[in-house]
């Protein structure tokens, strides 16, 4: 059987990260590189990689140029929301290839753009390949995993879930959406022109959650508070002073027969442990029987991103055409041996 052809969109940490994982994964095979930027045209891929050597493969501002019948995957890595990567979706399923794409909205796309995750359906039915939104959050920890745990209830109340992690090492793009280094002024003036926007993903989590589950929502509510410093805070990209917003607390609730049957809580922020909090991940099912987890520190975001994606590589090649989500697949698991084994 050959490699397992891959093509990365996009070049930036996330898109160079995949590669930089995938390029030693037997069976896999890097064969391009997309990116928005003229300046990454022409170098070879490795070098986003942090590779000291080159593979061959160079980077292009040209999608179609690469993304040919022969390629088996494309992994997309450039926005977070349907509207925008549907347009590049829909070029590359043109090519009967399939689609991994880390947008959080495409985890569950149908809860922002029902039209749009049609057409997505469609088109990947009527050329033959599939299409798959992932990612740790939403896609795995805030949904996945509260789904699998519910299997060994008999009976399930409610569900009660938290990530609970540090924004250190992110860049200034998400600094400004979680309003970090903001006074309580600007961010509560950020909210409400929505240039600060907490967590992107619980309205795909708990629709997915809710529909595995077969929970009827009758609504689902969200807050988003600062979390106002206490002591002095800084990062590559920002200072916090005390008394200035060092991250967003972002709480969705889901309701069913007028009950809180859902709740998740992600309250991001940079340091966390200057101030005492500790990191991690929680699931707290409240049922027969009870079920509690919890994961410290937190499963590290970018880093398991990038793996969940890379790893859903020989599932979504063997899954049925169309539009999938992650609660209609097996469960991922590390690709350690060769990928193309994984395929039925």
């Amino acid at each position: 059987m050959e490699n397992i052809k891959v093509v990365l969109w996009g070049m930036g940490s996330m898109g160079s990260g995949m590669g930089k994982y995938l390029v030693d994964k037997k069976g896999i095979e890097i064969v391009g590189g997309i990116a928005h930027r003229e300046s990454k045209a022409g170098k070879d891929v490795a070098e986003f990689f942090g590779l000291d050597k080159e593979i061959g493969v160079k980077v292009t501002n040209d999608p179609m140029s690469v993304i040919t019948e022969d390629v088996d995957v494309v992994l997309q890595a450039t926005s977070s929301f349907v509207e925008d990567v549907y347009p590049q979706i829909e070029k590359i399923v043109k090519k009967k290839v399939n689609v991994i794409s880390i947008a959080e909205e495409m985890a569950y796309p149908s809860v922002q753009a029902e039209e749009l995750s049609k057409k997505i359906d469609e088109l990947a039915k009527e050329y033959g390949v599939s299409v798959l939104g992932t990612g740790i959050n939403p896609g795995f920890v805030l949904d996945l995993m509260i789904i699998a745990l519910s299997g060994a209830c008999a009976k399930v109340d409610k569900i009660e879930a938290a990530r609970i992690n540090d924004l250190s090492p992110f860049g200034p793009t998400v600094m400004r959406t979680q309003g970090v280094g903001t006074t309580v002024e600007e961010f509560e003036k950020g909210i409400k022109d929505e240039t600060i926007v907490g967590h992107i993903g619980f309205l795909e989590s708990i629709n997915m959650i809710a529909d595995r589950l077969g929970i009827e929502l009758d609504k689902i509510e969200q807050t988003r508070e600062p979390i106002v410093s206490e002591t002095h805070r800084e990062t590559e990209h920002v200072k916090v002073e005390p008394g200035m917003v060092a991250g967003c607390r972002h709480i969705a609730k889901g309701y069913s027969d007028g009950k809180e049957v859902i709740l998740l809580e992600h309250p991001q922020q940079i340091h966390p442990g200057k101030e005492g909090t500790e990191t991690g991940d929680y699931i707290n099912i409240k049922g027969t029987p009870d079920i509690n987890m919890s994961i410290q520190p937190e499963i590290p975001g970018g880093i398991g991103t990038m793996a969940v994606a890379i790893n859903m590589i020989p599932v979504i090649v063997d899954a049925q055409p169309g539009l999938v989500t992650m609660k209609d697949l097996p469960v991922p698991a590390a690709m350690i041996g060769d990928a193309r084994k994984l395929m039925e």
